[in-house]
Order: C-alpha cells, then structure tokens, then sequence
C-alpha cells in the first residue's frame, strides 16, 4: 500500500505513536508518507519507502492567524495526485481530519476517491474537541472518516458520550516495540544518577497542569522520607516552574533532577526503580507503557484509558486522582523491599508485551484493507 500519514511531529504521544506505527509499516514494504509541518522527532529517513512532505504556511499579514488546515488539504491533494497514495491516516480529528475531509472533496471533484482513517488519542476529544467552538468540527470530521479508531475503550466512551457519532469506532491500542525498547545497556551508569542504596524514582511528560506535576513533587516527597531515592524529571512545559518551586520549598532540590526533553529516554528508563503517573486525564497512558517494557513498575491515577495499560497490583497500582497519601504507600510498598521490586518489575514487562507493535500493527493493515475496499 501506498500511506500517506498525517500527524503531530512533536514528542507528544500521538506523534510517537504515528511514527512507529509509519515505520513499522514502512519496514513491511508498504510506501509511507509523512505530511506535516516538521519532520516527526522518531523519523529516520534512511528507510527508502519512508518520505516526508513539509506543509508551509505562507505568511499573510491579512491573517491574524495562519490557515495551517488550509496549507495541509491543499499539500494533501497534491502529494495523493503526485505519488499515487492509496489511503490516507490522520491522528487527531482536529485538525487533521478536517483537512483530510477538504482533501478528499477535492479529489473527488477530479475522480479520485481516497479513504481516510482518522485516529483519536484523547486531547482532540475531551479537551479542544469538547469545546463549543470546535465540537461541531469535531463532530463532522469523526463521522465523514471511513475508519475510526481510538486508543482505548476509554477514550471511544468518552467520544461516544460527548459527541453525537454515527460511525461505528475500532479500539486499537497504543504500542511498543519491544525488540528496540527494551533494556539493552550493558551499563546503565546508574551511579551517575544516584547512590547505591537510593532508589531512582522517575516522572516523563509534557508537564502540563494535567499530569499534576505537584502531586508528583508530593509523592516523591513522602517517598524520600522513608527510602533513599533521588527524582529523575524528564520533560518541558508550563508546570515545571512551579514543580521547581515546590522542591525548593520542601527542602528537596538536591534530590530532584529535571532534565528538560530528551531523546535518551530507554537509558533514563533503565536508571529507574519506579515510574510516576499521576495524571487528572489521560486517553491511554503511553508513557507508562514505555516504563513497563523496561521493566518499571508505575504507580499512577485510575483515569481514562491508564487501567488498560497499568494493571492494579501486577505491573504497578492504581488510585484516584489526587490521592497522593495511598500513591506513596504504594510506591513506598514496592520499593521498600528488593524481591518485592523484582517481582512488580517482571509484572511490568509481561504486561507491557501484550501491546508489542507486531500484535497491533496488523490490526491497523486489516483496517487499510477494509477502507479501501469500501471505495473500490
């Protein structure tokens, strides 16, 4: 098949998982092409059948803002007509299927009908979508897509209670590739980190206000009270300022290390003794994922699509939001004793291999060949 792949090139989520997903494919023989305003973070473009195809937005003084959809369906069109691209893969309904639909009456006008799978990961349904000014955009791109799919049976109830679709909507879950995400570092280099006896305790995000980044100030706090641990905080956004404060104030600055973004994500990963995830809201909980396949427990919120992922008492625990008393006595359970550890250690990575990438991309091809066939 010849993909064409419409995403977010940033560290998000959704990004990621729209690039491995585009790799596997492309490592499968099928042609794939990116079409997006930066190269995605994850690309190598060594693979020949990987391409990527920038969206430019001209700058008009006459536009207070610029029409970035505009700039897309109209690069959509083109790229379909140039390299004869079969099908057409958005993630996120806004604002990608909505330019996918304008793309797609385009084409139409010339005779060429293409199908589009529009996938959802969760910001696009219960926070921008759900908002007034966009829940009618939402609304029709969701139900003019010939394929959708969402990440979690959370997140499908979520859309199905906020919005009123008429499509039927495949849970495909988000994944991993095991054999590149695993533990391989022979020397983790561990002491650079922390000291022997302390236990490393990690946190991975965007820092947003829903990851409840205070919450995990808190936890850590309770936590290096009874065990000596060191914070490992990976990531940039508008709460990090705050969370810096907050150590300050605890007393706990020289226990808490923010590294900002980073692309050695598995090497911090393989530091770790237990990952950290809090969150208000979360569609699936793919940071969490990416703990347990090397082999960290999580403790973490029961929002959204987390229970899914994380399963109570096997690869972590569970708790209500904002429950950071039980979130510590929980951390605290798991890292107090060494065969209790090892044992949630092991729990997190047979868990996380039901969502290797090979069980779940093809869940994905039978859903191209589905959608193509609806247009042929």
């Amino acid at each position: 098949m010849n993909i064409a792949i419409v995403c977010y090139p940033t560290f998000g989520g959704s990004g990621v998982v729209a690039t491995e997903l585009g790799i596997a494919l492309a490592k499968l023989n099928h042609q794939v092409h990116f079409i997006t305003y930066k190269q995605p973070v994850r690309l190598n473009l060594l693979n020949p059948n990987i391409h990527f195809h920038e969206v430019t937005v001209p700058e008009y003084p006459l536009f207070h803002y610029q029409p970035y959809e505009l700039a897309l369906s109209s690069k959509l069109v083109d790229s379909i007509k140039k390299y004869k691209i079969d099908l057409l893969h958005v993630h996120y309904a806004i604002p990608h299927a909505y330019a996918g639909y304008m793309a797609k009456k385009m084409l139409e006008e010339e005779g060429i009908h293409i199908p589009m799978v529009t996938t959802l990961h969760g910001t696009d349904i219960t926070l921008v979508g759900n908002h007034p000014y966009y829940k009618p955009a939402v609304t029709f791109s969701i139900n003019n897509s010939d394929i959708v799919t969402s990440v979690s049976e959370s997140l499908k109830d979520d859309t199905l209670r906020l919005f009123d679709i008429k499509k039927n909507i495949d849970v495909v879950p988000n994944f991993i590739d095991v054999n590149l995400l695993k533990t391989s570092f022979t020397d983790c280099q561990r002491e650079l980190m922390a000291e022997p006896e302390e236990r490393i305790v990690t946190h991975i995000s965007n820092f947003r206000a829903v990851k409840r980044i205070t919450d995990i100030v808190d936890i850590f706090y309770n936590i290096q009270k009874e065990i000596p641990s060191k914070l490992l905080m990976v990531g940039e956004g508008p709460e990090r300022r705050e969370a810096e404060k907050k150590c300050k104030a605890l007393g706990i600055k020289e226990k808490v290390i923010f590294f900002g973004n980073s692309n050695e994500i598995d090497k911090i990963l393989c530091f770790s003794d237990l990952f950290l995830l809090p969150s208000e809201r979360e569609s699936f909980g793919l940071a969490a994922l990416e703990a347990m396949v090397n082999k960290v427990p999580v403790i973490s919120s029961n929002a959204g699509g987390i229970p899914e992922v994380n399963v109570h008492g096997v690869s972590g625990y569970l708790s209500d939001v904002g429950n950071v008393e039980e979130m510590s006595e929980n951390a605290i359970r798991i890292l107090r004793d060494d065969k209790v550890l090892e044992s949630f250690k092991e729990g997190a990575y047979k868990q996380a291999l039901k969502f290797d990438i090979h069980n779940i991309v093809p869940l994905y091809i039978d859903l191209y060949e589905s959608a193509l066939e609806s247009v042929s």
